[in-house]
């Protein structure tokens, strides 16, 4: 049985413009996709172990949060939006777009947000470092690991028109299948 739509995993480096792509992707797809912010569901089905003060951040039980996931995923179309990836089993993603952007406007855009500086610093150099592009190519297929420019509205707008495309050719070799 063929699934109803793809898993797409929209990740980067948090301020890259994740949940703006995936809530604009899923509007416009031709295939119905549920938009999943994994940050959000950590936080509302208690899928994390602590909160981190000093971080302002979540310690995620990763396998509550694959466990919660699996049942999703396994229905298809899905897009999931989150800072990381590589916890996301590889059968699981048909397309993972990593987003990027230029440090410069990812730290203006992290203090917009009133991210504590350490953790500016932290993401701004994880960006840099390409930690995020790394995690990706280690963890799935390179065929199915696309990175894109985010830092101008032109870039949304082409990305979601790109992906847009590429789920245009995901159905044409479901229906040939």
């Amino acid at each position: 049985m063929p699934s109803k739509g793809p898993v797409i995993v929209i990740t980067g480096t948090p301020g890259t413009g994740k949940s703006t792509h995936a809530q604009m992707l899923a509007q416009e797809s031709p295939v119905p996709l549920k938009h999943i912010n994994v940050g959000d569901l950590v936080k509302e089905r208690n899928l994390y172990e602590e909160y981190d003060a000093e971080w302002e951040s979540y310690t995620v039980d990763e396998d509550k949060l694959l466990d919660e996931l699996e049942v999703i995923v396994a229905e298809g179309g899905v897009i999931l939006d989150w800072h990381t990836c590589e916890i996301f089993p590889e059968r699981w993603p048909d397309l993972v777009v990593v987003l990027r952007c230029n440090h410069t406007k990812l730290w203006e855009r992290l203090e917009k947000r009133n991210y504590p500086l350490k953790k500016i610093q932290e993401n701004n150099e994880a960006e840099i470092m390409d930690v995020v592009i790394m995690e990706a190519r280690d963890s799935y297929p390179e065929e199915i690991v696309v990175e894109l420019k985010s830092e101008s509205t032109e870039d949304l707008e082409s990305n979601v028109a790109r992906m847009i495309e590429w789920i245009n050719q995901w159905q044409k070799n479901q229906a040939e299948e």
